[in-house]
């Protein structure tokens, strides 16, 4: 197995298709000793890139990525983190406002122990601040060395054209990166978010590519769930699980069997059709998985088996 490589939208910055995220697990509910070895595990198999945020468990889980990554040289990793969510109790203490951005960007740097971060995500849209306001908070960290490069997450389409338009008009920095939700059951980006990235020159880091869980197999019903699964802690988690998209879920799993691969492979590799989409954000509680799921790295999937998966998930 060899991990595949892809620029970061239009710039230079070369991340690995296979990408490891800590939403609800680095600092939450999987074991220290768990999420430590998976980071290791990915960076043993050539992921370079990962992801966190200021507000995964208020900043517990930029701890553990950063703790767990100086063991390595800067430089030979890509690290992302995020502001907007709520991180205190204060009017000011969540949103996309200069003072916040800038508060913030200091803390994630203190938490994770590094100088700068590579990638800094505006987490969601934040109508209450002037867009240019945000822009320009997050254009002064690029030019403090703070961060080399700037993205948003589940922004619209309209959203992002807009801070096109204004980074243009002022030549501040341009946005490089969008996070949004993209798997075989949420496929919105394809209509409008694609296209634009491909036109604007950003590229598509997608998170919950195996629908949190529910694209690996390991659901059979709704009614009955692995005790250490995410759908056992979340009941949120567990409406999502319908017979429609078991008996989907299962038609799938015949087609990965046929090439001879797990079902979150077929389901990555399927993601990683799309030129656009950078690369694929997997969340992991145990290190076999991100073994398994790196896996899908590189498989190239023919015109044959993806006109059998669109027959499935559009039926």
């Amino acid at each position: 197995m060899s991990i595949q490589y892809r620029k970061l939208g239009a710039s230079g910055l070369k991340v690995s298709d296979i990408s490891l995220g800590s939403w609800l697990t680095y600092g939450g509910y999987v074991e220290r000793e768990n999420a430590v070895k998976s980071i290791q595990t990915a960076y043993d198999l050539g992921i370079n890139f990962f992801d966190t945020a200021n507000v995964y468990e208020r900043g517990e889980a930029e701890k553990v990525v950063g703790d767990t990554l100086r063991a390595y040289p800067r430089d030979s990793y890509v690290l992302a983190t995020k502001v907007y969510g709520q991180m205190g109790d204060g009017p000011n203490d969540r949103g996309l406002s200069r003072k916040h951005v800038i508060e913030q960007a200091h803390a994630s740097l203190q938490r994770l122990g590094v100088d700068y971060v590579d990638i800094y995500y505006s987490h969601r849209f934040d109508p209450e601040t002037p867009l240019v306001e945000t822009l320009r908070a997050f254009e002064d960290l690029v030019r403090q060395g703070k961060v080399l490069y700037i993205g948003v997450s589940e922004w619209t389409a309209a959203q992002i054209t807009e801070a096109f338009a204004i980074a243009d008009k002022y030549l501040l920095d341009r946005i490089v990166v969008n996070q949004p939700i993209y798997n075989l059951f949420e496929r919105y980006i394809e209509k409008e978010i694609i296209p634009l990235g491909l036109q604007k020159g950003f590229g598509q880091v997608v998170f919950s590519p195996l629908a949190q869980g529910l694209l690996t197999g390991k659901y059979t019903s709704a009614d009955q769930v692995p005790d250490d699964s995410r759908a056992a802690k979340l009941e949120n988690f567990r409406k999502r699980i319908t017979a429609e998209k078991l008996q989907k879920i299962d038609q799938l799993g015949e087609v990965a069997r046929d090439l001879d691969i797990s079902l979150s492979q077929l389901s990555l590799a399927w993601i990683l059709r799309q030129p656009n989409v950078s690369s694929a954000l997997i969340g992991a509680s145990r290190p076999e998985q991100v073994t398994e799921n790196a896996a899908a790295s590189g498989i190239a999937l023919d015109e044959n088996t993806l006109q059998r998966i669109s027959q499935i998930i559009e039926d």
